[in-house]
């Protein structure tokens, strides 16, 4: 089973930045895509940003140009930068991994943005 912990969450005002981190417990963690979801109170689950196990990146268009996705994989651990963060960013932001199909999740971090 792997394991997913996050970490770096907490409350920033708006414009601020933030830095997530997930480590992961998996030897394999080079071959895993990886991604940042996010879930607000009354929302979905929705897509935030991914790196694949050849660091192609993506990310939904409302976090581009403000948030970066990041691996290192001698450290296991991938990171979310977020930059110019807006109150419409507050969520609880999940770590996931996945590998032929099979997904794992983290706990969650949360994210408030407010002054």
């Amino acid at each position: 089973q792997v394991q997913l912990v996050e970490s770096g969450g907490g409350l920033v005002e708006p414009g601020g930045s933030l830095r997530l981190s997930c480590a992961s417990s998996s030897t394999w963690f080079s071959r895993y895509n990886m991604a940042w979801y996010r879930q607000a109170p009354g929302n979905q689950r929705e897509l935030v940003a991914r790196i694949s196990s050849v660091r192609v990146t993506n990310y939904a268009d409302s976090v581009k140009g403000r948030f970066t996705i990041s691996r290192d994989n001698a450290k296991k651990t991938v990171f979310l930068q977020m930059n110019s963060l807006k109150p419409e960013d507050t969520a609880v932001y999940y770590c996931n991994g996945e590998r032929d199909s099979i997904y794992y999740w983290g706990q969650g971090t949360q994210v408030t943005v407010s002054s």
